[in-house]
């Protein structure tokens, strides 16, 4: 983790909507406390068990949220995309994290005290519906993830996860292939199944022409068809 000097302008634009219920001396106020830092990638950026004092925005890069399972293998629970917060439910509920986050790839996270939030929140209701608005819809997410990825058969479960990285993160210039390249290890992960069972996946959705594959990058040929595969489960 290393500290990086931005224009406060510059951040405010990217935090505007968090931004945007705050008074004038409470934007001056949210600046002074803030601070901007890069992570390498594959770096950690909080551990289990931590106790979390900082709310956290992605400015760039690509973050990964998850948890430690049995016999070493972990299940990722989130991803994280620009501009989106995260590290702050467990605070508001007064607990230790109960998942580790770490940078896919080079990430640049805005971080604010949550001293300086709450100091915020119990002054503006606004910004107190704001975060209300956010946990919402985080807990939406994840429940459905959850029915998701315990119902689902692998296939489904494999075409659900790539559908998600492409509304996540998009797509490159090409209109085709996802703009994040993860790991077989990773997607397993995220799909809630073992990398053999990925890679097997990944091969037979290759040879039915619903997807292309060249080392991590994943193309996207037949979207339609993935849809059908997620929807069956």
């Amino acid at each position: 983790m290393v500290k990086k000097e931005m224009d406060n302008k510059e951040i405010l634009e990217k935090i505007s909507d968090l931004c945007k219920p705050l008074t004038p001396e409470q934007r001056e106020y949210l600046t002074e406390n803030l601070t901007v830092y890069t992570f390498r990638k594959n770096e950690a950026i909080y551990s289990e068990g931590e106790f979390p004092t900082q709310l956290m925005c992605l400015l760039s890069g690509k973050v990964k949220i998850f948890k430690n399972g049995v016999s070493g293998r972990n299940q990722i629970i989130r991803v994280i995309k620009p501009v989106e917060y995260f590290a702050y439910r467990a605070y508001f509920a007064h607990q230790e994290f109960l998942t580790a986050a770490a940078a896919f790839e080079a990430s640049t996270i805005a971080m604010i005290p949550m001293t300086t939030i709450t100091k915020l929140v119990s002054s503006n209701n606004d910004l107190a519906w704001f975060f209300i608005k956010q946990l919402s819809v985080d807990l939406g997410i994840a429940d459905e993830r959850t029915v998701n990825l315990t119902q689902k058969h692998i296939r489904g479960r494999l075409a659900e996860s790539i559908l998600f990285l492409k509304e996540s993160y998009g797509l490159e210039e090409d209109g085709c292939t996802l703009s994040i390249y993860l790991s077989r290890e990773d997607l397993a992960s995220l799909s809630n199944m073992t990398t053999s069972n990925a890679i097997r996946t990944l091969t037979n959705f290759a040879s039915e022409k619903i997807i292309a594959i060249d080392g991590r990058k994943i193309k996207i040929i037949s979207e339609d068809r993935l849809e059908k595969i997620s929807k069956i489960g």
